[in-house]
């Protein structure tokens, strides 16, 4: 269940240094605070809906959040894991489209909603902030370019260790000579995430195992052999 926080002035979040509310001037970042509204979410609960019309935007303030695709077989593809500083839902809105993603809280969050109104007056009004967010539209879409390239010229294999890498450079933490990922994904989501069934990645993740390039500490993923990782995912190439 979604529930209402004491809500925090803008000026005063750890994440906004994250996010590209960072560079916005005190007037403008006065505003956003004003008509935002900052709401805990708990783990599953889904934040919007696929073909759903966007009033605002999110951003997050702690937690994970998955964007993702639900195809017609109903399995989910994962376009992305969102973390604090983040914003979700700017290009719908920005396209006066309805959502083309789902997005479902990963990891207990606080997300702020900031409604269109207010988001697209300090859009328009700080050419500084609206070349940041033009900016990251063209970051986000070439990513999405490059996972294309990915899913038709990479093993499964290459794109597994690929994942991991990216993973543990987001949420890893780091241990004596290993680096343990800090956020619990099942094996369907890791799946949704590199494009392959659920099987796969179970089967692939045991022989990670055996050729000690990772390990397990209960649901989590631990590395071992970054190098290793990069070579096989020919991260380097």
């Amino acid at each position: 269940m979604s529930n209402s926080v004491k809500q925090l002035p803008c000026e005063l979040c750890a994440s906004r240094k994250y996010s590209l509310l960072s560079d916005l001037s005190e007037s403008h970042i006065c505003s956003i605070s004003e008509s935002k509204n900052l709401i805990s979410h708990r783990k599953g609960q889904i934040l919007f809906y696929e073909g759903t019309k966007p009033l605002g935007i999110f951003c997050i303030n702690a937690g994970v959040v998955k964007v993702y695709k639900t195809a017609s077989n109903g399995k989910d593809q994962i376009i992305h894991l969102a973390k604090a500083g983040d914003f979700l839902g700017y290009s719908a809105l920005l396209g006066e489209e309805n959502y083309t993603t789902s997005a479902m809280i990963v990891e207990d969050a606080k997300i702020c909603f900031i409604p269109k109104e207010s988001f697209l007056e300090t859009l328009f009004g700080n050419t500084q902030f609206f070349k940041r967010v033009t900016k990251q539209l063209s970051h986000e879409l070439n990513i999405m370019e490059d996972k294309l390239t990915d899913a038709t010229q990479k093993s499964i294999r290459e794109r597994l260790a690929y994942t991991l890498l990216l993973l543990a450079s987001s949420y890893g933490v780091e241990g004596d000579e290993a680096q343990k990922i800090d956020l619990v994904l099942s094996r369907e989501e890791i799946a949704g995430i590199v494009g392959t069934a659920t099987e796969s990645v179970i089967r692939l993740l045991s022989e990670f195992k055996k050729d000690n390039l990772i390990e397990f500490e209960g649901k989590k993923i631990i590395i071992k052999d970054r190098r290793g990782l990069a070579r096989l995912s020919d991260f380097y190439a």
